[in-house]
């Protein structure tokens, strides 16, 4: 919303300065004066406000949108499709719909030995792309003897109700059924269902899952403990909600990753926004930051310019991992250094906006094969993920004017809400999450009710910040890594794996066969009896 920006003191003259006051009656010299404070109040309040960032919360499912049908597999699976419920919480007869799930059985023991399933909790996009890059389980399945199965999230992938993606994001009715909650149902029936096709009813089931399928594994563990014997969540912000953890968590460990290294280059960044609002004022400045950030369309508002940065720098400081990876792009190892050592060593002269995108090409650009940039990031509208962060999964996000190298923003429900309604038509509820699932007084929650549940977090991952950073109990325990970003641990093993992470996974390795040995041993003692 634009208003003209004007001081109260111009305010003032424009609406009585070439005017005499003697020609105004005493009513009309009120009226004058109601239109000044009227008018006041508008500059006052809608001044030109700080940037306010996308409202979704930022996860990986953007990159999750297409499928990886294109690439040989790394990891083979079978793909089956089994008819879920469209709600689980109703009786009513509604159409059911194919959820895709990706299984491995190759190495798995069998009922007659109690072999475990490993089972991934699948996340906001296409589920062949999480079970690529997801590389622990496959590679410590043999040695549990473990079937693997990654169930797709409804309403992502190809596991979409009512027949096609368009019907099933039509409108707000259409969606109503995509909630965790769902989720959550759908992949208890799938796995009840699975364990009695392959007569495995008494086999143990260990839940994993990292960022929101992180989240989805200890909710599942906490709400059908019936279900599964354990839960690894690795980068699980299950505390990122309203009134737990200060909304500037998330920008400040951010800007902390590039501070870290290098304070000039957190200055830049910082500097940038100013430089960014000041020039797109017109339109040639705004061509000239076309030309600048060579973008392949005619910049339109700068709003689009801040977004497609802060998504760079946000995503970053996710998979800021120590070697080089192409988990949401070919990145080197690790990345942010490379972005700082381009924004800082540009020569004498080097403006600041040409020191940002030279840092940015890094992110955007390091193979050097893309010929411009689009800054549309969602061509194709509704999202998913921007659903649920309109409904259920809201986390307040806010950018601090002393530690953040972004520019201040307050978190503001009503702007939210007000932004959702126009999005979606509907009200977000913020304190649904930690009604259904708990988060506040979460350590005494967890202590007595909960067990066996293990909680990764790296500190460069700016989403560690809303997770659980500390031991509960001798069964929901904390693994912090200083150096470790967004679930590094459920990747892939490489040669070039610090020390610190081969001996984090062989932490979890040891908790999750303590958990199964546990149950073997109850399992045994209830035959006995």
């Amino acid at each position: 919303m634009h208003f003209l920006s004007l001081s109260r003191s111009e305010c003032d003259d424009t609406v009585t300065g070439s005017v005499s006051h003697s020609r105004f009656s005493t009513m009309e010299k009120n009226r004058l004066s109601t239109l000044v404070f009227i008018f006041s109040i508008i500059v006052v309040f809608y001044s030109p406000q700080p940037l306010a960032f996308k409202y979704a919360p930022r996860f990986l499912g953007k990159f999750a949108a297409t499928s990886t049908k294109s690439q040989p597999p790394q990891f083979p699976y079978e793909i089956k499709y089994f008819q879920q419920r469209l709600d689980h919480f109703s009786f009513s007869e509604l159409p059911t719909f194919p959820q895709r799930y990706l299984i491995n059985t190759h190495h798995w023991l069998g009922p007659n030995r109690l072999g475990p399933i490993f089972f991934y909790c699948g996340n906001e996009g296409d589920i062949e792309w999480f079970a690529q890059n997801t590389g622990f389980l496959w590679e410590i399945a043999p040695q549990f003897g473990a079937m693997v199965v990654f169930p797709e999230h409804r309403y992502y992938g190809e596991s979409v109700p009512y027949g096609s993606r368009e019907d099933a994001y039509k409108n707000a009715t259409t969606l109503s059924y995509l909630t965790a909650e769902q989720a959550l149902a759908d992949f208890s029936v799938l796995l009840t269902d699975l364990k009695q096709n392959f007569s495995a009813k008494d086999c143990p089931v260990v839940l994993f899952g990292g960022s929101y399928g992180g989240m989805l594994a200890a909710w599942m563990r906490l709400k059908y403990p019936h279900i599964a014997v354990g839960a690894l969540a690795s980068s699980a912000p299950i505390l990122q909600f309203e009134d737990i953890v200060p909304p500037e968590t998330f920008y400040d460990i951010v800007s902390n990753d590039f501070r870290r290294e290098s304070s000039s280059c957190f200055s830049y960044i910082k500097q940038s926004w100013d430089e960014i609002e000041s020039t797109g004022r017109t339109n040639i400045g705004l061509q000239l930051l076309t030309e600048t950030f060579n973008l392949c369309q005619q910049l339109k508002r700068t709003q689009d310019l801040y977004d497609w940065l802060e998504s760079a720098y946000s995503y970053l400081a996710m998979v800021n991992y120590p070697y080089p990876s192409e988990f949401l792009m070919a990145l080197p190892g690790h990345p942010i250094k490379e972005v700082c050592r381009r924004i800082d060593g540009g020569p004498a002269g080097t403006s600041v906006l040409e020191r940002i995108y030279e840092g940015v090409n890094v992110y955007y650009n390091y193979t050097g094969e893309a010929k411009c940039f689009e800054l549309d990031d969602d061509p194709h509208g509704m999202s998913g993920w921007n659903w649920q962060a309109c409904t259920e999964m809201v986390m307040p996000m806010s950018s601090s004017r002393e530690s953040s190298m972004f520019p201040p923003y307050e978190y503001n429900y009503y702007s939210f809400q007000e932004e959702c309604l126009k999005k979606f038509g509907v009200k977000p509820r913020p304190q649904w999450i930690t009604t259904e699932f708990g988060g506040h007084n979460i350590h005494a929650t967890l202590k007595k009710f909960g067990s066996n549940i293990i909680f990764s977090n790296g500190l460069l991952d700016p989403w560690s910040g809303g997770s659980v950073l500390q031991n509960i109990s001798e069964s929901v325990v904390s693994l912090v890594t200083e150096a470790g970003a967004h679930h590094i641990d459920l990747r892939a093993s490489t040669q070039n794996d610090p020390g610190w992470l081969v001996e984090q996974r062989e932490t979890e390795i040891k908790l999750i066969e303590g958990w199964i040995s546990d149950y073997y041993l109850k399992n045994k003692a209830i035959f006995v009896m």
